[in-house]
């Protein structure tokens, strides 16, 4: 068994609840299609065969709706064979145990077979579980078994870390969503640095209103490129 540290569970049984809550009154079809408890022997079995310990949290999560127990993919299913349809940040499936598994094991076997140029900037590492994805695997978000965050991945670039502080937060997040309303920032890490990174400097306005001024197009979150603010200093 890895020694990857167990994390604490945290709120993820109050964040979860309020997502079952909202489907429970708004989609009865996609509440049963989350299944019922998991169990602690399939975790186990599991863990045994990713080579990793599951952080307390996803563990919580998993013992409380199990998508896929009782299911087992046909030959002809899709890489994600049991995921669960619910509205989730990035719109991907919800997975349970089998499916877990099947996407972690095929993104590891890509990383080991053409792995990253770039060593710290890999594929896919073995401390990242896949927890939503879409149907090919191309697209999904992970939990990060060291850290507690969760992130995401695409096929049009490189991973994304630290998204959400914790799998707590992801699920607080989505609940927010569902019932439209804002409890609180779930931003992890990753999101902030990138956001902070976006915004616009209050130096750059007034090159910002030159620029729409005179027709040229500046996205209101991004740099000012450098030949726009040439012909601001050039005017």
């Amino acid at each position: 068994m890895s020694d990857v540290p167990r994390h604490e569970t945290g709120d993820v049984r109050k964040a979860w609840g309020r997502v079952t809550a909202w489907l429970e009154r708004n989609d009865p079809e996609g509440l049963a299609g989350l299944g019922g408890p998991g169990s602690q022997a399939a975790i186990g079995e599991a863990e045994l065969r990713l080579g990793l310990e599951l952080p307390g949290e996803m563990r919580q999560w998993l013992l409380t709706n199990d998508i896929d127990a009782g299911g087992q993919p046909d030959g002809r299913s899709c890489l994600v064979a049991l995921g669960c349809e619910i509205p989730l940040p990035g719109g991907h499936l919800l997975l349970g145990l089998t499916d877990i598994q099947r996407v972690y094991l095929s993104r590891m076997g890509l990383e080991e077979m053409q792995p990253s140029a770039d060593p710290d900037c890999p594929f896919w590492r073995r401390e990242w579980v896949p927890i939503a994805a879409e149907r090919d695997g191309l697209y999904g978000t992970f939990l990060d078994t060291l850290s507690g965050t969760v992130g995401t991945w695409a096929e049009a670039h490189g991973p994304e870390e630290g998204m959400y502080a914790s799998l707590s937060a992801f699920f607080q997040e989505t609940a927010d969503r569902l019932e439209g309303v804002s409890s609180g920032d779930w931003r992890g890490p990753g999101k902030s640095a990138r956001l902070r990174q976006l915004d616009p400097r209050p130096e750059d306005e007034p090159v910002r209103l030159w620029a729409r001024a005179n027709g040229y197009l500046v996205n209101d979150r991004g740099r000012i490129p450098a030949s726009i603010r040439e012909a601001y200093e050039a005017g």
